[in-house]
């Protein structure tokens, strides 16, 4: 039996790419509402987008139809749902009034979405790792919707100007093509599951959200959109070259003398 991977369909399949396609007409519906002003309900297509987006490869394992076709279909549709949509809602949400350097970091997202989404697409599919490399799109692509619904909670309706969501969209940008680590919360196979801990976690996590959705959801992915860079520096940290080059400074400096 040759034990060389077989090559991956290219046949379509039409119940996972309509659930694809589905995807796409909530980003495109989130454009539309950002051009009309309704950016609560701009955030929220999103956001259900990414539900589509985390449906259609799941049924398209679970019937087996699995393709190239539907792959890179996925891949266009978060192009526009989690690169263009989110781009267009933070440049007229609260960029514009910062002229060249507003609608440049909103061309910026849409770019780096798009080599984020190539780099994972080029990446080879047989190893298997638990993590993220860079900061996956949907997660930048919420952070933004969350942002607008968080600020709709403190009161602040219509536009906004704050120089904090200009630099919140040039550290996403750059966290999206970055090679911090981020968890994927996809278990290995050789991991043993743990579903009494996990169910209770996940709900304390619904009770909380479904108390306050717009300042949980924010803090959610506030919290995941900085556990890449804290990670990276903790382990920058812990390098075991880093304790032993502050030992021999130390046993370099002249000793001190005694009174």
């Amino acid at each position: 039996m040759s034990t060389e991977p077989q090559e991956m369909s290219t046949k379509f399949y039409p119940i996972p790419c309509m659930v694809t396609l589905a995807s796409l007409f909530c980003g495109f519906y989130s454009i539309v509402s950002s051009i009309n002003g309704d950016f609560r309900t701009a955030a929220i297509a999103i956001m259900v987008a990414w539900v589509f987006d985390g449906l259609d490869g799941r049924i398209a394992r679970l019937t087996n139809s699995t393709s190239k076709f539907g792959m890179e279909l996925d891949s266009l549709c978060d192009l526009v749902s989690f690169g263009v949509a989110p781009a267009v809602m933070a440049y007229l949400w609260a960029l514009h009034p910062y002229g060249r350097y507003g609608w440049l970091a909103a061309f910026l997202f849409v770019a780096t979405t798009a080599l984020r989404l190539a780099r994972f697409n080029s990446q080879d599919t047989l190893l298997t790792s638990k993590d993220f490399v860079g900061l996956p799109c949907p997660a930048a692509a919420f952070m933004i919707a969350t942002s607008v619904l968080f600020c709709r909670f403190l009161g602040i309706t219509g536009e906004v100007r704050h120089i904090s969501l200009l630099l919140l969209v040039y550290l996403l940008s750059y966290l999206m093509v970055s090679t911090h680590r981020y968890l994927s919360f996809k278990k290995p196979k050789a991991e043993k599951a743990r579903p009494f801990p996990t169910l209770v976690i996940s709900l304390i996590l619904f009770v909380l959200i479904a108390a306050e959705p717009d300042v949980m959801l924010f803090l959610l992915f506030l919290i995941y959109m900085l556990s890449g860079p804290t990670m990276a520096l903790s382990q920058w940290i812990k390098r075991p070259g880093k304790a032993s080059l502050f030992k021999k400074k130390q046993s370099d400096q002249p000793p001190s003398p005694q009174p």
